[in-house]
């Protein structure tokens, strides 16, 4: 039986550990916040394009609440409806 595990921060599937290789730094360590929320939101407005910044930003927020790694984030906390 094979055990799919998820990266903690993103969502994407992994073989091992924590975190996927997106969502680290050079030295395996979770990048910050700010990094990832960046690079979520520029990835969503490239498979969203003509949506607006504020509401890709709500979005990435969104789901990022659902994620392990962010959830208690105090800039994920405060978006919650």
């Amino acid at each position: 039986m094979t055990t799919t595990l998820t990266c903690e921060s993103c969502g994407m599937p992994i073989e091992t550990g924590r975190y996927c290789g997106h969502c680290t730094d050079e030295t395996g360590q979770l990048q910050s916040f700010e990094q990832r929320f960046e690079r979520m939101t520029a990835w969503q407005a490239r498979r969203s394009p003509g949506t607006p910044r504020e509401e890709i930003e709500r979005q990435t927020l969104a789901y990022m609440a659902t994620m392990p790694a962010w959830r208690d984030h105090p800039r994920v906390a405060s978006a919650a409806p």
